[in-house]
């Protein structure tokens, strides 16, 4: 057997690295981010083991497991993001304290995200204030993310659920069940925009259909983590090129 020389090629700046910590049970967001993130962007995925049960003990229990998840994405790629794709864990453990989580194994230098920061940076991006919002949770959980959007300086008019506490069932609501619902919620309603929570909500056909129906900005938690990747992407993209200057 020759032993063979090669050449080492520097990773292409222009194709960032994205780690994402994918729930267990999440069978929508890996595909959805996909879709909505740009071809370029390498994506490297990580589980986290969680209950099929959604209740605010499974919830908390990824706390302590958030670090180890994290440990398995690769040591050696130059991630520019890390997203935590559990909009209603995020909610309870606390966006803070996910993100310090995260950055106890990756470093302080690599930008996270959540689904409820990447939410409410998307709201502040468009101006919106008083909003609607849906989700699939039981009540108790999703009064704690109403409460969470209500301290953050944002209006909620109008809140609906499916009180469906299995996630595998979650991401089989149908399309028909989403637009009827958001139409109900956000129909005529003087709203600035639509908020759809949850990750494992299958929204990526539902989102531009259901914002011309009622008029008005739909996002959804895959929508909102893809607009705030990018958004965190390109920020780094610019200090970088400050710091070349």
């Amino acid at each position: 057997m020759q032993s063979l020389s090669f050449t080492s090629t520097a990773d292409d700046k222009s194709c960032p690295a994205v780690g994402l910590v994918v729930l267990q049970t999440d069978e929508t967001m890996e595909d959805e981010l996909k879709r909505w993130l740009p071809d370029r962007y390498r994506l490297f995925h990580t589980r986290i083991a969680n209950s099929q049960k959604v209740d605010q003990q499974t919830l908390q229990a990824m706390k302590a497991k958030l670090p180890d998840s994290v440990s398995l994405l690769p040591s050696n790629a130059p991630f520019e993001v890390i997203a935590y794709g559990c909009t209603s864990a995020s909610t309870l453990i606390g966006e803070q304290v996910v993100t310090q989580a995260i950055q106890s194994v990756i470093g302080k230098t690599t930008a996270v995200t959540n689904p409820v920061t990447a939410i409410k940076a998307n709201l502040q991006h468009i101006k919106a204030k008083r909003i609607a919002l849906l989700t699939p949770y039981s009540p108790d959980i999703s009064q704690a993310l109403l409460s969470n959007l209500s301290d953050s300086g944002y209006s909620i008019t109008n809140s609906g659920t499916f009180d469906e506490t299995q996630d595998y069932r979650v991401a089989r609501i149908s399309r028909d069940s989403l637009l009827s619902a958001i139409t109900h919620l956000g129909g005529g309603q003087d709203i600035d925009a639509l908020v759809v929570s949850c990750t494992n909500l299958r929204t990526f056909d539902v989102v531009k259909v259901a914002s011309d129906s009622i008029a008005c900005p739909v996002i959804s938690s895959n929508s909102a983590l893809a607009w705030h990747i990018q958004h965190l992407v390109d920020e780094a993209k610019h200090r970088d090129f400050a710091h070349t200057r």
